[in-house]
């Protein structure tokens, strides 16, 4: 009998397209859904009649109570190597395979660009208005050349903002708890001496943390007010990283200059979401890593591990 598999992705034609699904089509049904599916019940009501799911990234929780009432479940593959919405312990408790898939860099660094130019140029603003009929040039750009990019965190995301940021001759500092000189002259920017020190001199932050008990709210109201009125944040990175609540309240009451977020506390955001109307926001759809190369690599690596785990011999798997 042939294995059933679910693929959750907005993009379904997307994802249908960019890998050979043939490859298993003898021993596996595809089915794709092509809108998010809200709520546990509902989850459990659609997945129920499946052995494999593929998943996006961290658009779907996976808890204990849900992998429980999925008794035909048997692999689950999300798209890249790390998953902080699936109940890893659960599924090797219900014995569910967890796998996952590379995952490029380069489209969220391309995309962290892409908010920070956006509000220092205020590209959404200028277009709208010129596409309105409104004024003709009704903002002053904020330079970058000779500006601070303070960085939390140098890894490979942020490194690579990193010298982006010395090609527009600004100048970058970087900031995480375990970083060290030598991995900041390897990158050629600063050190920072201290969190505070890198938020109250830079005119432009931007987090490249993974979450972690360590990071998660580590950007509160008290750090928030570090900012310089004229200063921008953006994140690509994780929303639990800041305090949400904070955000908002200074996005509403003024502190610093106005955010770019492509992460949220809940996603996809709920119509009445105050993110959603929240002012100084310039706000992308969890955009950082849907990249048709990327796109490629997570469903024909997802392909690969179906492939694998059919013959006995799991690739990739998730650690706990």
């Amino acid at each position: 009998m042939r294995l059933r598999c679910a693929v959750l992705d907005d993009f379904q034609k997307v994802a249908t397209e960019v890998a050979d699904w043939s490859l298993v089509a003898d021993d596996v049904e595809v089915v794709a859904f092509d809108r998010h599916i809200e709520g546990e019940d509902a989850l459990a009501a659609a997945l129920a009649g499946f052995d494999i799911v593929v998943t996006l990234r961290e658009r779907v929780p996976f808890p204990g109570s849900l992998i429980a009432r999925l008794p035909r479940l048997k692999l689950l593959v999300a798209s890249g190597m790390r998953n902080s919405v699936i109940d890893h312990a659960a599924a090797e408790a219900h014995g569910v395979t967890v796998c996952g898939t590379a995952s490029s860099s380069t489209p969220p660094v391309e995309l962290t660009w892409a908010l920070l130019l956006g509000l220092a140029r205020g590209i959404v603003e200028e277009s709208s208005a010129l596409r309105a009929g409104g004024p003709w040039q009704s903002t002053v750009g904020a330079d970058l050349h000779g500006r601070r990019l303070g960085l939390l965190g140098l890894g490979k995301i942020g490194s690579r903002v990193a010298q982006i940021g010395l090609a527009f001759g600004m100048h970058v500092s970087a900031w995480s708890q375990n970083l060290t000189r030598e991995r900041t002259d390897e990158i050629g920017v600063e050190l920072a001496p201290s969190k505070e020190d890198l938020l109250a001199s830079s005119d432009f932050v931007s987090v490249h943390l993974a979450l972690s008990d360590r990071t998660r709210g580590l950007l509160g109201p008290a750090e928030l007010a570090l900012l310089k009125p004229n200063a921008y944040l953006v994140n690509t990175s994780r929303a639990a990283i800041i305090d949400q609540e904070a955000l908002l309240a200074v996005l509403h009451e003024g502190g610093f200059a106005g955010a770019g977020v492509d992460v949220f506390d809940i996603e996809p955001l709920p119509a009445d979401h105050p993110m959603r109307t929240a002012p100084r926001l310039l706000a992308t759809p969890h955009l950082g890593y849907v990249s048709r190369a990327n796109y490629a690599t997570y469903y024909g690596q997802a392909v690969e591990n179906i492939q694998a785990y059919l013959a006995g011999s799991p690739i990739r798997l998730l650690a706990h």
